[in-house]
């Protein structure tokens, strides 16, 4: 009998590769998103709307996903969104629609979860994060606060669920060519008058540009599924170019302000994405 896999924003981005993955690999797989506007089979993937933000809607995502296929081996949340803009005229709004999307997709996702692997005595959780996870860098101050928290979150987790049996996986990807550019948003005030415009212009033109010359998203979402496959999930998945680890190594070795300094350099220049 094949592996039940639920997941969450499955229809773009990391999420659809790694569903594409998870089916290709005989995972049997309930995809939830937002753009699914009914049930539907695709596939041979289920699809099924899902607001992360919402908990009628994960409520009802969860009872037809059970309907479905039953208890869940694993669970995947994926949904995510990015605000660009800077830390000081983020609105209130921006800010909570990327911590409800990114970190309370995810708790509401567990609630619904967790008592189901609870019963069956074991489960698998996987939630991506990111090298934002593990460092900050400019003009992200909302989605890397949502990813630092999923980091944190996801530690005290695996240690309260290990006792029944559920093991907790963290996937930390760098920059991929995964059509980010979806759920790419700029902040409301960033406007010629902000004083931060042209140096968030020119950030964000390397954030673009890093992102259309990152990693292969088929060969992440493969990675995920091999580590669903073994008898235990590690408990970091990190899947980044060599540069973006050689970053998180920095950021824990170098003195903070040598550190900032570096990134900072490093998003003052201007890139062309053409």
């Amino acid at each position: 009998m094949s592996k039940k896999v639920w997941i969450t924003g499955a229809s773009s981005g990391l999420g659809l590769h790694t569903a594409n993955a998870l089916r290709e690999a005989g995972f049997t797989v309930v995809a939830g998103a937002r753009s699914y506007s009914q049930p539907e089979k695709r596939l041979d993937e289920m699809c099924l709307p899902l607001d992360v933000t919402s908990e009628e809607s994960m409520q009802a995502f969860a009872e037809e996903a059970l309907r479905l296929t039953g208890a869940p081996d694993a669970v995947i949340h994926c949904a995510g969104v990015l605000n660009l803009g800077a830390c000081e005229t983020y609105t209130d709004g921006e800010i909570r629609q990327v911590m409800e999307t990114n970190f309370f997709g995810l708790t509401r996702l567990l609630r619904h979860t967790l008592p189901l692997m609870r019963e069956k005595g074991k489960g698998k959780v996987v939630a991506f994060s990111s090298v934002n996870g593990l460092l900050g860098i400019p003009w992200e101050g909302a989605y890397t606060a949502s990813k630092h928290a999923i980091e944190g979150y996801l530690e005290c987790l695996r240690m309260e669920v290990g006792p029944f049996g559920i093991e907790v996986m963290v996937v930390e990807p760098g920059d991929h060519r995964s059509g980010s550019h979806v759920y790419r948003r700029h902040g409301l005030h960033m406007t010629e008058e902000n004083p931060y415009h042209a140096a968030w212009q020119r950030g964000i033109s390397v954030i673009a540009h890093d992102e259309e010359n990152g990693s292969c998203p088929e060969r992440l979402g493969k990675k995920v599924a091999k580590a669903l496959q073994k008898k235990h999930l590690p408990a970091k998945l990190c899947i980044a170019k060599w540069d973006q680890h050689l970053a998180v190594v920095l950021h824990d070795v170098l003195p903070v302000k040598i550190f900032s300094r570096f990134i900072s350099m490093y998003y003052k220049q201007k890139k062309s994405t053409k």
